[in-house]
């Protein structure tokens, strides 16, 4: 982009902060901010340390380039202010219609559990709110770049120097008397914007629920979470989902609740709040079975908008298998065939943790049928399940 001269720089506008934050709650932010766009130098120490001591379990998110994650003029250089907005994604399940299509008296299908930040796409109305806001910087002759829930910036630090919230111990922001259940993004500008609050004190006090609360403990200190534990980042890793923390995945298809679930300040507000309905076609929950019988393309089309490793199907249907372990009957017809058609899978992956479920639910019978020479099986990943012991239900 061109540079702009210095009598145009010096005849623009200097945006109204009031504003620009009352702008964004008209486009449904329920929080906005402005913080100066100085480097996060702690921030960037922080990963970096981290980083080096495996914390991150192969995570790239914010922690492939710190120096750029923490970094505002990395984005945008010149950079000199951050717009930051919140969007509410408290949402309750009371509006989502699931069609029983069972015969009378049949058990209810096996079903896999989606945390609440991935019911539905809530950073698009936030991408659009912020988008507002930097077209209105734009008008005004600035420079404007919307960044959200990408590598580009960590988005809490910037929640945080706007005055937003405060670094709960489960390492999320938590707007005072509005909880965690934020999704959040930044406006990266060049216009020289003050800020708009002082940063919010810490909440938290000596409350612990949130470590003690974690099914794997995976909060390891406050604010520091060890993501080779955390079950929201492990449905998220190629290759076999950890023999260690699949009995604690329990129902979880996708994502991890716990720790916002715990929170006092969550719990407070939704006690004296009513949390808005989720729209009818959110994804509160995924029929296991249906899921395990359904093409690759069909699958990545139905639930497209969460992380799927390398957008393999594949990981879709092993982490189907490992609720399914869980929580399934395995007397029933339906699950027995889900996995007798997983059995058979030309995938190694898919086999293998088939196998740990048909054992986990007292199928091993299945695992003799000839069809599958499962003692012959060439896969690495099916000969480590067959000899590794399991917790039975």
């Amino acid at each position: 982009m061109a540079a702009v001269p210095t009598a145009t720089r010096s005849a623009r506008r200097v945006p109204d902060v009031a504003g620009l934050v009352a702008l964004g709650r008209e486009q449904g932010l329920d929080a906005v901010g402005v913080a100066p766009a100085a480097p996060f130098a702690t921030t960037r120490r922080h990963l970096e340390r981290r980083k080096a001591a495996g914390l991150h379990g192969g995570m790239a998110f914010t922690y492939r380039r710190p120096e750029r994650s923490s970094d505002a003029g990395a984005a945008l250089p010149g950079a000199r202010a951050l717009v930051v907005g919140a969007r509410s994604y408290r949402r309750s399940s009371g509006s989502v219609v699931d069609v029983d299509v069972r015969s009378p008296g049949s058990p209810a299908p096996p079903a896999g559990r989606v945390a609440r930040y991935a019911w539905e796409d809530y950073y698009g109305p936030l991408r659009q709110a912020l988008g507002v806001i930097a077209a209105r910087l734009r008008a005004d002759g600035w420079r404007a770049r919307v960044v959200a829930d990408d590598n580009a910036l960590v988005d809490r630090e910037a929640a945080y120097r706007a005055g937003l919230g405060w670094y709960g111990k489960n390492a999320n922001l938590l707007l005072p008397g509005e909880g965690s259940w934020f999704v959040l993004g930044t406006v990266i500008t060049d216009a020289p914007l003050a800020p708009s609050a002082e940063r919010v004190e810490d909440g938290c006090g000596t409350c612990t629920r949130c470590l003690d609360g974690c099914p794997t403990g995976a909060i390891v200190g406050p604010g520091v979470v060890d993501a080779r534990r955390c079950l929201a980042w492990l449905l998220q890793v190629e290759g076999a989902f950890p023999r260690e923390h699949r009995v604690a995945l329990g129902d979880r298809l996708y994502g991890c609740d716990d720790c916002q679930e715990v929170c006092p300040p969550n719990r407070r507000v939704d006690r004296t709040v009513a949390a808005t309905p989720a729209g009818p076609s959110a994804q509160v929950t995924v029929d296991l079975v249906d899921l395990l019988a359904a093409a690759d393309d069909e699958l990545l089309a139905r639930h497209g908008r969460w992380y799927i490793p390398r957008r393999e199907a594949r990981y879709l249907r092993r982490n189907a298998l490992v609720v399914l372990g869980n929580v399934a009957d395995g007397r029933d017809p339906r699950v027995e065939g889900a996995l007798r058609r997983a059995l058979a899978s030309p995938d190694g992956l898919v086999r293998a943790h088939a196998v740990w479920a048909a054992r986990r639910l007292g199928r091993d019978d299945l695992l003799a049928g000839p069809e599958y020479d499962l003692d012959n099986d060439p896969d690495p990943f099916v000969r480590a399940e067959l000899a590794a012991p399991v917790e039975r239900r």
